[in-house]
């Protein structure tokens, strides 16, 4: 397994402390926060490891407090309901004995029932996108330097925009973003793995989908981005390690606050997951 990969699979290697409380780490980073996707895939993949055989179909999360990449996170796992159809659990991610991040997760028995989706949007398939090294050699050395620096950083999903020329062009679009997100190498049969790799994918651009529409990105100094608050709901089965298209837009920006939204279809064009997402997109007076 390549050292990338490996990242991965070390995020959601927990290690239990107690009945209910789990450690999770961080990996190696010059970023001098914790990654928002990482705090999500912990706290649910420690919520699955108290629940037997039912699956979650939804989350709800708050990010309260920068978190510390330097040291560990306990999880504290509160089992709120064990019902005959769902189970509820709440999450509180805590650093220095204060809780950076809650989270509230449901699971639910398998069931059948009625049946609809909205469909996935015509977009070129990944095979037609620039690969990685596509990317680095021919499209990113055009891109602004911090757009470059993004995409050029080595990360456990492999990541293809379709709209990747709005970085190039700027000026106020239409609020979409299409990318193609899937994990880098094969990852374990076990669903709860690949619905917390998800969930970690699921805040990588997220935020970003807010500025389109007033022509500016997540990479402009005079921005400061943050995810405030983070949901996301699970449809049916998939596996993150194939590819998957998330189509992001984002209807609303108002009061420093952008609100994005994201469906997630597999290659067949399935829904597999929704994610809705409010971010702090506030302009920075001091570098106007």
């Amino acid at each position: 397994m390549s050292q990338i990969s490996a990242s991965l699979t070390a995020i959601l290697d927990l290690e239990p402390l107690e009945r209910n409380l789990f450690r999770g780490r961080s990996p190696k980073s010059t970023w001098p926060r914790v990654f928002g996707g990482q705090v999500i895939a912990q706290s649910l993949y420690a919520a699955c490891k108290t629940v037997e055989v039912r699956q979650p179909h939804s989350l709800h999360a708050y990010f309260l407090l920068p978190g510390d990449p330097e040291i560990p996170i306990i999880y504290e796992v509160d089992r709120l309901r064990d019902g005959r159809s769902f189970t509820t659990r709440r999450v509180l991610a805590i650093q220095k004995g204060e809780a950076i991040f809650a989270m509230s997760a449901s699971f639910q028995v398998e069931e059948p029932g009625l049946e609809h989706q909205m469909p996935m949007p015509k977009v070129p398939m990944p095979e037609e996108l620039p690969d990685r090294e596509e990317m680095a050699k021919s499209v990113l050395p055009h891109m602004p330097d911090a757009v470059q620096a993004y995409y050029q950083r080595k990360r456990p999903i492999e990541i293809r925009p379709v709209e990747l020329e709005r970085y190039r062009t700027g000026g106020k679009m239409e609020p979409k973003f299409n990318v193609w997100i899937r994990a880098m190498e094969a990852l374990p049969d076990e669903p709860a793995f690949h619905q917390s790799v998800l969930a970690y994918a699921s805040d990588l651009m997220l935020l970003d989908s807010s500025l389109i529409a007033h022509g500016t990105t997540v990479f402009d100094q005079k921005i400061q981005g943050a995810s405030l608050d983070h949901a996301l709901w699970f449809h049916r089965p998939f596996r993150a390690d194939d590819w998957l298209l998330y189509s992001q837009d984002s209807p609303s920006t108002s009061g420093a606050r952008g609100f994005s939204r994201g469906l997630v279809f597999d290659r067949q064009g399935r829904l597999v997951a929704s994610v809705a997402q409010e971010g702090l997109i506030r302009p920075r007076p001091d570098l106007g």
